[in-house]
């Protein structure tokens, strides 16, 4: 029995033998992937030299840098097209909703030009209590348009605007030429869009007097007969004497 072994059976070990320069085995790398603690492990050849591996790690810190800013700029283009689908949406929902309110009010306002032809028009007697009643739906209506942010469309006495107004017809008038005079349909905006122009009549500059006729030219001038003959007589006179 071997003094140095209690199993005659165990192969005796080789000790590790130090080469003195503190290298691990040529085939030894380091893994790359996450060290546990948040931090990137690389891998790295541990046969080359350390100019070499400061090379290589440069060139992989490079590339990782250029994939990171890459991943970043797609996420902020990413991000950029996100907040414009909302903003998008937002408008287009907002756009619907215009478009819908605007086409039953514009249904409305004909039953409102009528109404307010019922009250300008009415009459005195048995009508009246239907009178009050045309008014009380027409303050209703009012009051609806005012909630929903309809106002009626200034127009008499203004300057003619054509983004808010339609001439169809002239007349003169002693106001400035292109000022409103007569108001046919009012006008309405939703918000700051026009529902419909007001139908207006336009004044003009009236027509100059025509001149007068002067005296000296209104008097009929001499037949030319009738002065040859006072000539004639003149003569026959002068002879006679």
């Amino acid at each position: 029995m071997s003094p140095t072994s209690d199993n005659p059976d165990k192969p005796e070990e080789t000790p590790a033998t130090d080469s003195g320069d503190g290298a691990a085995p040529a085939a030894a790398t380091a893994a790359a992937g996450s060290d546990g603690d948040g931090g990137l492990l690389i891998e790295v050849d541990a046969t080359e030299s350390p100019a070499g591996q400061i090379a290589a790690l440069e060139a992989k810190v490079a590339a990782l840098t250029q994939d990171k800013k890459e991943t970043w700029d797609k996420f902020v283009r990413a991000t950029a097209d996100l907040d414009n689908f909302r903003k998008r949406t937002r408008r287009d929902i907002e756009d619907a909703r215009h478009e819908a309110k605007t086409r039953v009010l514009k249904e409305m306002l004909p039953v409102v030009d009528n109404l307010e032809r019922a009250v300008q028009h009415a009459g005195g007697g048995e009508a009246a209590a239907v009178l009050e009643g045309v008014k009380l739906v027409l303050r209703q209506f009012t009051h609806a348009f005012e909630r929903l942010e309809v106002t009626a469309v200034e127009a008499e006495g203004k300057p003619f605007d054509p983004n808010l107004h339609e001439a169809i017809g002239q007349q003169e008038s002693d106001e400035a030429p292109g000022t409103v005079v007569s108001v046919l349909q009012r006008g309405y905006k939703l918000g700051d869009k026009l529902l419909r122009p007001s139908l207006v009549i336009v004044a003009k500059a009236k027509a100059a007097p025509a001149p007068e006729p002067d005296a000296a030219e209104a008097a009929p001038a001499p037949a030319e007969g009738e002065s040859g003959g006072n000539g004639v007589a003149g003569s026959s006179e002068g002879g006679n004497g």
